[in-house]
């Protein structure tokens, strides 16, 4: 029984994240291939408020979950992007898409979608400007066997820009569909397992309505939003279900605020890319931050 549900849990989330991760992976391509690395340096390699505010406003146009928005990530900072800009994209991208937001503001109410919107914004910018205190160890771009003198490093995508477009095409799904995969596959298909480990072991409900109303359906927001995966569509009737059955409204806003930025798949890519020191300082500040927020809607 344990095994046919895990397994049909398994099956679920990746039929729910596949598309996402496919259309991640073909936009990681096209910013491979198409932007320049000048651009990159300009926009998100700085240590100010600038970058941040890119990165938060990419974020909120891209209309892929935190699943998808890894290969993205990955790609900006392969490109030389700074933490601060990477750490806001994470987090505004998969919480503020438009149908998570219409389908919120229909089961949840509008007052719910509006401060929903603008506290992903708050919290990424916030997570951007501490990302930018932090040094981390930059990336080598790996250009297909180019010598890195001073005269090839000052010929931005000199390479690149030679190439007919047919080539360009094929370099976009070369990178998007081998490479990317390489590079997060092992992280992604571990997260897909833990998330169907977690939903098919934890009797939620029954929790919620025996043990986890009022005050302490905080601390179980935080945790159960870091242990499973939910992407921000797919966790609005989850968090709806759980406040009729008595979960407080800024709780569930908790919830549904921490649960699609913290896949396992976000966390196991970012301790590879940054380090654990890193990895600890996004789930500290997604915590307090969201506890802070939830508490405030509470209070609205």
């Amino acid at each position: 029984m344990l095994l046919y549900n895990f397994l049909n849990s398994f099956r679920h989330y990746f039929i729910e994240i596949a598309p996402a991760l496919a259309i991640g992976f073909l936009l990681s391509g096209i910013v491979h291939e198409f932007i320049p690395d000048s651009w990159i340096n300009k926009h998100l390699g700085g240590k100010g408020l600038k970058g941040v505010l890119w990165s938060t406003l990419i974020g909120t146009l891209i209309p892929v979950c935190c699943w998808g928005c890894l290969p993205i990530a990955v790609s900006f900072r392969k490109k030389g992007a700074s933490l601060g800009p990477i750490l806001a994209m994470l987090i505004a991208t998969p919480a503020t898409s438009i149908n998570a937001l219409l389908v919120t503001a229909k089961l949840l109410g509008l007052k719910f979608a509006i401060y929903l919107f603008f506290s992903v914004i708050f919290m990424g910018i916030i997570a951007g400007l501490i990302g930018n205190m932090i040094k981390v160890k930059k990336t080598i771009n790996d250009n297909n066997g180019c010598n890195c003198d001073e005269t090839n490093l000052t010929r931005p995508n000199s390479e690149i820009t030679k190439k007919p477009f047919h080539s360009r095409l094929i370099s976009v799904v070369r990178f998007a569909y081998i490479q990317m995969p390489k590079d997060i596959g092992k992280e992604t298909l571990l997260g897909l397992v833990m998330a169907a480990s977690v939903d098919s072991l934890m009797p939620v409900g029954y929790l919620v309505k025996h043990y986890l109303k009022g005050a302490m359906g905080y601390l179980f927001a935080v945790i159960f939003g870091l242990v499973t995966y939910m992407c921000a569509t797919m966790g609005i009737p989850l968090v709806d279900a759980l406040m009729r059955q008595g979960m407080e409204r800024g709780a569930g806003f908790v919830l549904l605020l921490i649960g699609p930025i913290t896949s396992y798949g976000t966390l196991l890519v970012l301790r590879k890319e940054f380090g654990t020191k890193v990895l600890l300082l996004y789930l500290g500040l997604i915590s307090s931050l969201g506890l802070v927020l939830g508490y405030v809607f509470s209070l609205i």
